[in-house]
């Protein structure tokens, strides 16, 4: 219960509408409306009007400008839109379409050999002899290398696909950072705004009370400074939440001249199917991240490799056939005649590996595969690590939270009422009101960067599981 002492009515009036805007910052609207005023029951009519005159704001909000339950947009529909239209990741899913092609270039066979053969004897003085060959020959594909050079096409279609979702999450990480910049700022402009609206309301009060006589000139003039300088920080606050969202559209191809408002605040943004433990997080980041399927998939592509580079190091065998057509010409005492004459010829052509084994070939698909196990290792090493500390900072923010939330703000809070009804009646001075006002714009402030620091823990720890944001 609030109680008004000494002052004539309007003075009394003024200061309970302002009671009950101070109480605004703890208590909901029903609960603001059952403020109990110690007056006679004229009084009370009276104050109750003032109050609601009072409601329609001071200082216009520039909040639905950048926020909207409804209509704003989602951070899963930001990351969407920016997967369909990052130049980066089009870049990658292009290596994958080449990765597909060179797939179906290794699985053709390879391709005969035609060989067509004239001799002549018209340059060398027998003008009636000569011979024509046609000969096929076709490449045995032997020891799976077919197969071999499939297995290897795969392998690399799985490794590019994966490079593609290791980029989407870089992307997301980036996102996530700038999303969270936008929360806090959108916060920080609702606290300003806030006190702002208070501040223009004890302005009015104040300027009563210097007409009256009873306040000198100096207190308002403080305190009009003192909402100024809310103003400045105001304008600060917004640029930031401008530059935020800015950055946002062009994750999200949101043409600039185009508003984009956003869906949650800092106090409900949070990160669905998250672990709830670190050993949980563990084991999920180890199945989804994918450096980890990464590095699985770059041993798989350099085994296949070796095997090709092994199957390619055996004897190539080539088989082919000919067929020969040939004319003579015999000198007979009765004439000359020519004889002619057919044969068919079917052979095969065996490669030695005698000098060149793919010595170098082998020894750097074998560096290979041990390269892709060491990367592996170190790879869970890291996120073990990262699930490990985004863990740590959450049970810290969480930590803070429940200080701020529970001791400090709520304190503050009382500390403003106190402070302001004693300096109804006289007995502090405006600098006093100001200087508790500023601890409660810190602790505000305090909150948020906790409540940012939560964010961006969990942000983090969403991007150390490896998983995927859905609508």
């Amino acid at each position: 219960m609030y109680f008004i002492h000494g002052g004539n009515t309007l003075r009394q009036v003024y200061f309970s509408a302002l009671i009950f805007l101070i109480g605004g910052l703890s208590l909901d609207l029903q609960a603001q409306t059952e403020i109990a005023v110690n007056n006679s029951t004229e009084e009370k009519q009276v104050v109750g009007a003032v109050i609601t005159e009072s409601v329609k704001l001071l200082v216009v909000s520039v909040l639905p400008n950048y926020y909207n339950q409804t209509e704003g947009i989602s951070l899963a529909e930001i990351i969407r839109r920016a997967f369909e239209n990052n130049g980066d990741i089009k870049i990658a899913r292009l290596g994958v379409e080449k990765a597909r092609a060179r797939l179906r270039q290794a699985g053709l066979r390879a391709n005969p050999t035609l060989e067509v053969e004239q001799t002549s004897g018209r340059l060398v003085g027998s003008p009636g002899e000569g011979e024509l060959s046609v000969g096929v020959a076709i490449p045995i594909d032997i020891y799976n290398q077919r197969r071999r050079r499939i297995d290897l096409a795969n392998a690399e279609i799985t490794l590019r696909e994966a490079e593609v979702a290791a980029r989407q999450r870089e992307l997301a990480s980036q996102i996530f950072v700038n999303y969270a910049e936008a929360l806090a700022a959108l916060r920080e402009l609702q606290v300003l705004e806030e006190l702002l609206e208070l501040d223009t309301q004890t302005v009015r009060f104040v300027q009563i009370r210097v007409n009256e006589g009873d306040t000198p000139p100096l207190e308002l003039n403080l305190l009009q400074t003192e909402v100024e300088r809310l103003r400045a920080r105001r304008q600060l606050a917004e640029g930031r939440l401008q530059a935020s969202i800015s950055k946002l559209k062009f994750y999200a191809n949101v043409p600039f001249e185009e508003s984009l408002k956003l869906r949650e605040d800092i106090t409900s943004a949070r990160f669905p199917n998250v672990p709830t433990t670190m050993e949980t997080g563990i084991s999920v980041a180890l199945r989804s991240r994918p450096e980890i399927r990464l590095a699985e998939l770059e041993e798989n592509l350099a085994s296949a490799g070796l095997r090709l580079v092994r199957a390619q190091s055996r004897p190539d065998l080539t088989a082919y056939t000919r067929y020969t057509r040939d004319r003579s010409v015999i000198d007979d005492p009765r004439g000359a005649f020519a004889e002619r004459g057919g044969s068919l010829t079917f052979g095969v052509v065996i490669g030695l590996p005698v000098f060149n084994k793919n010595q170098g070939a082998k020894a750097e698909a074998e560096i290979a595969i041990r390269q892709a196990q060491e990367r592996r290792t170190f790879a869970e090493q890291v996120i073990r690590n990262e699930i490990a500390t985004a863990f740590l900072r959450i049970e810290a923010a969480n930590r803070a939270l429940s200080i701020l939330e529970t001791a400090v703000l709520p304190r503050s809070r009382q500390n403003i009422i106190t402070i302001r009804q004693v300096y109804e009646i006289g007995e502090l001075k405006i600098t006093d009101l100001i200087a508790e006002q500023r601890r409660l714009l810190d602790a505000n402030r305090d909150l948020t960067e906790t409540l940012t620091e939560r964010y961006r823990a969990q942000a983090d720890l969403f991007i150390a599981l490896g998983i995927t944001l859905k609508n």
